[in-house]
């Protein structure tokens, strides 16, 4: 739902935080956790009611890579998992049509892993349990942003919230939209975004296989899209399959044997025969990338500011980057946390991992599902040249741990 217009009324309550998240989820909640350390006064805007996680944190299956591995481990998210997380120690990619292969193999770069997978319901709740140990964090919940007013002074924002028993307006220094890809925050800042529907629908879900996961992450592209095997830490694969947006009504009404033959037949049989598939959820792909990611006493992070092709597992890791980048910042001008200095820097920082993300997504997303015969021997050669090629490899590997750009402290394992 779009925001309100611009409002001048002085509701009641009127309070004021030093930094006012709004959305909830992996980037808003990590961000919060983040900021604890700084000793500032935080707010978090959460649609989801006390006792609930959002709605994002369901089946889905998230790719950590190591610097997200390591900046959850520093932050204490990762030691609350209730479930076990599953160690990626190999990548292997394959382009139905194509030939050859690509394996990476994480102990040739001198590494145990390339990062792990995390059912996003499991990390949610392990956000949830250390929010709750925050002592300077006020939580509005459930709560829904409704704008901005109008009587913003240059040192804070008014932001108008309706946290369930009428509006209220919240001055801060800083405001984050963390509110996912249809962002209210950005319609709000008149920051425009540019959109591509790739026309794919993605399938997620929990398979059972003859061959249970030894490390290896599988991507098997095709005409539609990829269809991806992750290794979880139950025994099972986290599947994502991406059908044609055409065909997502048939393949959602498909009975488990026929779903597992659908994909069966897209995958091969590397881990042989699939055996048992958990529920099915789907989601449509989509590009959003905001036209420019600060305003005055404002900034956009994760899929606010960059909603991506999920190809490579680097939406939030990417989305994570943003916000611990954005703690540094603070951390080095916590006088002010909104500063215009303090988000010109945070731009600057974030300008080279941001479009290095941007374009290998986008990129790999178009070349792998584009059927043209006279790309088969293109990808076939760039197979050839990451399987072999030391140089190609360093350069993948780098980028698939989220080691891009100016990289945060945290995620390189240090202390910022």
């Amino acid at each position: 739902m779009a925001p309100l217009p611009p409002s001048s009324a002085a509701p009641r309550d009127r309070v004021a935080h030093d930094v006012l998240i709004v959305g909830g989820g992996l980037v808003g909640a990590s961000l919060a956790i983040a900021l604890d350390r700084l000793g500032l006064d935080v707010a978090l805007v959460d649609a989801a009611p006390a006792g609930a996680i959002p709605a994002v944190f369901d089946e889905r299956n998230l790719s950590f890579a190591e610097a997200t591995v390591n900046a959850l481990e520093a932050l204490g998210v990762l030691a609350r998992l209730r479930a076990p997380a599953g160690s990626i120690e190999r990548i292997h990619v394959t382009r139905r049509g194509d030939f050859g292969r690509m394996l990476l193999r994480a102990a040739d770069h001198g590494r145990r892993e390339f990062g792990r997978v995390v059912v996003a319901r499991d990390f949610g709740e392990a956000l949830e349990s250390r929010l709750s140990e925050l002592r300077g964090l006020t939580r509005y919940r459930p709560a829904r942003f409704l704008g901005l007013v109008d009587d913003s002074a240059g040192d804070r924002r008014g932001v108008r919230i309706d946290a369930g028993d009428g509006e209220r307006v919240i001055d801060t220094r800083l405001l984050v939209g963390a509110d996912g890809a249809r962002s209210a925050v950005r319609d709000a800042l008149g920051i425009g975004a540019d959109e591509h529907d790739y026309a794919q629908t993605l399938f997620v879900a929990r398979l059972r296989a003859e061959r249970a996961p030894d490390g290896t992450a599988y991507e098997r592209f095709g005409d539609d899209g990829p269809t991806a095997l992750l290794p979880r830490g139950d025994r099972h694969f986290g599947l994502i399959h991406a059908v044609a947006a055409g065909e997502a009504d048939v393949v959602a009404a498909m009975d488990e044997a026929a779903f597992l033959a659908r994909i069966q037949d897209a995958f091969g049989w590397r881990v042989g025969r699939l055996l048992a598939c958990g529920p099915r959820s789907a989601y449509p792909v989509s590009r959003i990338v905001a036209q420019r990611t600060t305003a005055p006493r404002a900034v956009l992070v994760g899929n606010a500011a960059q909603t991506i092709h999920p190809i490579g597992a680097q939406g939030f890791n990417l989305g994570l980057r943003d916000a611990l980048t954005l703690v540094e910042q603070i951390g080095d001008a916590v006088a002010d946390p909104g500063s215009g200095a303090l988000l010109r820097g945070y731009d600057t920082r974030r300008s080279d991992d941001r479009a290095q993300t941007l374009a290998f997504s986008d990129g790999l997303a178009r070349l792998t599902a584009n059927d043209a015969q006279w790309l088969r021997p293109v990808r076939s050669a760039g197979l050839f040249a990451a399987d072999r090629l030391p140089s190609v490899q360093a350069r993948l590997v780098a980028g698939a741990m989220g080691y891009r750009g100016d990289v945060p402290a945290l995620c390189r394992g240090t202390t910022a």
